[in-house]
């Protein structure tokens, strides 16, 4: 009898798994990543000495939530705190690949790049139309990216990512009224050092990244420049060949520090990254359905819960080019700082995708009424200047402070063009040209009096002028599924006046406790809802209110054991009002999505912080969140397409309990090598992932467990094998449901595998 291949390249490959994952789990699991008071988040693993061995500590994690450089621990603010290098260890190369790695952190996936958010907390922006700003503001090295999907790509030379939770909008602007993500790039080194990093995962997933770094002109002149491709197949099978939901990137960024005196540095900033994301369709990969003409349509794949198939024979990709320049001034006088950023971006995104559960596949035989073949294209076309000048005031005086003066302006142009084929044979088409403009200026400033060396009060207010316009046309010579008829151009603006700010109060119990409680204003600007099939007649072309927001929050930061042990609690509770959300309704006999100010929500809940160093090889970390984001009040739209009875209901991406555990344990040896293993769990209950409280949009709790291994050398070498995923536990980031049928998102682990990395430092 002739062997059966099949089965023999299965056992193989299980055999490879189970001889890997036993590697690992023998020999320890990887170097965890940095979470809040990770001590080795700015220290590289060496052999520690006698005295090291016997007085353990966590080392001081600096952090600029504040916009100025202070100690996590002083900051009266909830911040989780991850480390650059470590999150490349663990293939965590992007703003959605950390959200396992903050219990308090959600990232919705959606078809395409523009379509995805950030949420904190159970709070967040889903919308597809350019005419609303994010509510978790995205910073990098001081610069605010207006459209979420810009920070999509993978992050360049990140020296670590600060999470802050709640509202922010005192300091960090109008966007940030659920919370913010703050990421700090390395500056460029005074020793020259240059890096080569190569790693490569199941699935043919290969990055390579290098970067060179040192002075040019002594005492005046420092650079970097940091270079990254990857290149994934994806983890989606096409029926009809290949794979997708992989992806190709490429990327620089150049970093130079003048100091032409020891009194003022000036930083030049210039990044460009490009991706090309294989995307399956916007409704993702079919998960559940009792529907017969859907069932045919996708034959033969089957809708179901571990289905990683799609049946396809159309273009289905997402391209990105972001890039942009920056210049940051700091200039130092009598102890104050005086900080100027200026900052121009564009963004490019061109999306080929689908809303046919067939794909763009034209047979007659599987083309109905109810699933007719489309074809989706989307361009999108952005750009924005900001200008921000900040003055700091020196430090231990009665009163502290930080102001400045804010101004941004975007520009996006977008057009989105759908066709298709009914199952008549009839031919559909439809256009739509439209964009906004927004200006925002603000002025703004938070204080810190010193009433007593133990307790001081936080005073911090904002204020915002915010204008916003569109325009919109729609040509459709031949309507059908999906497409509105035409509609003339469509012009209007509207402006808002606001006020944000924070009021608190901060109290050292000891030298290691200190406890705080504040109360902020959130606020988040006026939107239109700007998309394919706007609607004047149902009222799109009107403006939704701002989005304001109240929010107490009570913190205690503490250390125990001569700073072996670190425990931060954060408890709080965050009331919304004219929430921007979307939600089903009906347009012309159609079921669209639409932006509306869907009413009163709330979240509220209890947030824990642990590290701990027992000993000098050993560093254990945990975090535990627990978040009740409800419905309070529901604005059910006229026409709506689903129940309104969501009162009470949860805020969809908000599971209530979310864990993240990590432990790391170094052994030096002979001759400067040093082995790390470590390991890393996250849990979450199961959340809903729609505002209509649809059962089929569950996804159930579950848990992540990774791993890996690593030996460093005293000359630089570092090799590593990883795991991701151990367990093999399937999960989506996304279930959307689309009345007889469910799809699904599928993220990168959503099977286990397994890398190895190799780096060489110079």
């Amino acid at each position: 009898m002739k062997p059966n291949h099949t089965h023999l390249q299965q056992f193989r490959r299980r055999g490879i798994s189970l001889a890997l994952a036993s590697a690992l789990l023998s020999g320890g699991m990887s170097a965890a990543l940095a979470a809040e008071g990770d001590a080795e988040a700015q220290t590289e693993n060496t052999p520690a000495t006698a005295e090291q061995e016997a007085q353990p500590a966590l080392g001081t994690i600096t952090v600029t939530a504040t916009r100025r450089e202070a100690s996590l621990q002083s900051v009266p603010v909830a911040v989780s705190v991850l480390d650059g290098r470590k999150l490349e260890q663990s293939n965590l190369n992007s703003i959605q690949t950390i959200a396992n790695e903050v219990p308090s952190l959600t990232f919705r996936q959606q078809g395409g790049n523009k379509d995805s958010s950030i949420l904190i907390r159970g709070v967040g922006t889903i919308s597809t139309s350019p005419g609303i700003e994010p509510t978790v503001s995205t910073v990098i090295d001081g610069v605010v990216y207006a459209r979420p999907g810009q920070a999509t790509l993978d992050l360049l030379d990140v020296e670590r990512i600060e999470v802050l939770r709640g509202p922010q909008g005192t300091l960090f602007g109008k966007n940030a009224s659920a919370g913010v993500i703050n990421v700090v790039t390395r500056e460029p080194s005074a020793d020259p050092h240059a890096y080569v990093d190569t790693s490569y995962y199941e699935g043919g997933e290969k990055r390579i990244r290098l970067g060179l770094s040192g002075t040019l002109v002594p005492d005046l002149l420092h650079a970097s420049i940091n270079a990254l491709w990857a290149d994934y197949d994806g983890n989606v099978k096409n029926v009809l060949g290949g794979h997708l939901n992989g992806y190709e990137r490429e990327g620089a960024r150049a970093k130079f520090l003048l100091t032409p005196t020891e009194d003022l540095d000036i930083t030049l900033i210039a990044d460009y990254t490009h991706g090309t994301n294989s995307v399956p369709g916007a409704t993702g990969v079919p998960y559940s359905s009792s529907n017969a003409a859907f069932n045919q349509a996708i034959s033969p794949v089957s809708a179901s819960k571990g289905n990683r198939k799609v049946y396809t024979d159309g273009k289905s990709e997402v391209t990105d080019t972001n890039q942009g320049i920056s210049a940051q001034i700091d200039w130092r006088f009598n102890d104050y700082t005086l900080t100027s950023i200026t900052a121009f971006r564009t963004w490019d995104n061109t999306q080929n995708t689908s809303t046919s559960p067939i794909g763009n596949n034209y047979d007659p035989l599987r083309i109905t009424a109810a699933y007719p073949a489309t074809r989706d294209r989307g361009t999108v076309d952005s750009k924005q200047f900001s200008q921000e000048v900040r003055i700091a005031s020196p430090k231990e005086q009665f009163l502290e402070y930080v102001a400045g003066i804010y101004y941004l302006k975007g520009k996006t142009d977008e057009t989105y063009q759908r066709s298709g084929t009914a199952n008549d044979g009839t031919n559909f088409i439809g256009r739509a040209d439209y964009g906004i403009e927004s200006d925002s200026v603000a002025l703004f400033g938070e204080s810190t009096l010193n009433f007593t060396p133990e307790f001081r009060g936080i005073a911090g207010l904002r204020y915002t002028h915010d204008k916003l316009s569109f325009d919109h046309v729609r040509n459709s010579p031949v309507i059908g599924s999906g497409v509105q008829i035409s509609q003339p151009l469509r012009k209007d603006s509207t402006s808002e006046n606001a006020y944000s700010g924070r009021l608190g109060l901060q109290y050292d119990l000891s030298k290691d406790l200190t406890t705080y409680f504040t109360y902020s204003r959130g606020y988040k600007g006026p939107a239109y809802n700007v998309f394919f099939n706007m609607n004047q007649a149902n009222g799109d072309t009107l403006p939704l209110d701002p989005e304001t927001s109240n929010s107490f929050e009570f913190g205690l930061k503490s250390a125990y054991f001569d700073n072996r042990l670190i425990l931060n609690v954060a408890a709080f509770y965050t009331k919304y009002k004219n929430y921007q959300a979307n939600f089903f309704d009906m347009v012309s006999g159609t079921v669209v999505t639409r932006l509306v100010n869907a009413g009163g929500v709330s979240t509220r809940g209890i947030e824990f912080d642990a590290t701990a160093k027992p000993t000098s090889r050993l560093t254990l970390a945990g975090s535990l969140a627990y978040v009740n984001a409800r419905i309070d009040e529901f604005n059910c739209p006229a026409n709506a397409a689903a129940s309104c009875a969501v009162d009470g209901k949860p805020l969809p991406f908000s599971p209530e309990f979310k864990s993240v555990v990590r432990a790391n344990y170094a052994i030096p040896l002979n001759a400067g090598y040093v082995i790390d293993l470590g390991t890393d769990y996250t849990w979450q209950s199961k959340q809903q992932y729609s505002l209509t409280q649809t059962k089929d949009t569950i996804q159930e709790a579950y848990g992540i467990w990774n791993a890996s291994v690593a030996l460093s050398t005293q000359d630089g070498w570092r090799f590593a094998l990883v795991g991701r995923n151990l367990l093999d536990r399937s999960y989506a980031s996304n279930l959307v449901s689309h009345t007889t049928f469910v799809n699904r998102y599928v993220p990168r682990d959503d099977a286990r595998y397994f890398g190895v990395q190799v780096r060489k430092d110079f």
